[in-house]
């Protein structure tokens, strides 16, 4: 097992908003979390999520938050709730799409030649691992663009399929960005519908990290 693949230790801890389950170092957490909010005062009326006070029906749904690694379903008010039930899909089912992986045709910069390889997100979700007669850890959290290329455009939108992507990143210890472009192998149609699955996680994936980091 890789470092990146290690599980990382974790502990339970009850904060003012209920019981969390954490990495027990900051620096392990996953790049799709979020922090919680302030605390306010209120603990009966007071949305998990954003940290507001409300009344007692404007917050009374308990929706899961695995964002904020809580355990159990937690107190949010309606606008936040509907955010994280939407969220609950990348939870429950495209990251395990994304940990599952797909192959790919990986150019690396400005090369002329690409690779197969097996793409897919470490146990930990902190790493995007690439395997093939070479091998890539790429830290999620050092991915600065994620473009999804998609085929089939049409000016409404409709019938597009997604394709490959091309994916930016800075290496530890240097400035300058790398590029990787990822293309869909068209050789089985079994595996043309796997990888837009997978791109299409990834494209979840990476709204996620921006609102992590813009939090």
């Amino acid at each position: 097992m890789s470092g990146c693949e290690a599980r990382d230790a974790k502990k339970l801890v009850r904060s003012p908003s209920g019981l969390r389950m954490v990495p027990e170092h900051r620096s392990a957490r996953s790049p799709f979390g979020l922090d919680e909010p302030p605390w306010v005062p209120d603990k009966e009326h007071h949305c998990r999520r954003c940290g507001k006070c409300f009344c007692d029906k404007c917050c009374s749904k308990k929706v899961p938050l695995p964002r904020m690694c809580f355990v159990d379903p937690v107190r949010q008010c309606a606008e936040c709730a509907l955010i994280s039930q939407k969220e609950a899909e990348f939870y429950d089912k495209q990251l395990k799409v994304l940990m599952n992986g797909a192959t790919f045709f990986v150019t690396l910069g400005t090369s002329d030649k690409s690779e197969l390889m097996v793409c897919r997100l470490s146990n930990n979700q902190r790493y995007l691992v690439l395997d093939g007669d070479s091998h890539y850890e790429i830290e999620i959290i050092q991915i600065s663009t994620v473009q999804i290329l998609t085929e089939g455009f049409t000016p409404g939108g409709g019938n597009t399929r997604a394709i490959g992507m091309i994916l930016q990143y800075k290496v530890p210890g240097s400035e300058e960005l790398t590029q990787m472009k990822f293309t869909a192998s068209e050789d089985l149609s079994c595996n043309k519908k796997l990888s837009a699955s997978w791109l299409a996680a990834m494209h979840k994936a990476t709204k996620l990290l921006y609102e992590s980091r813009d939090q």
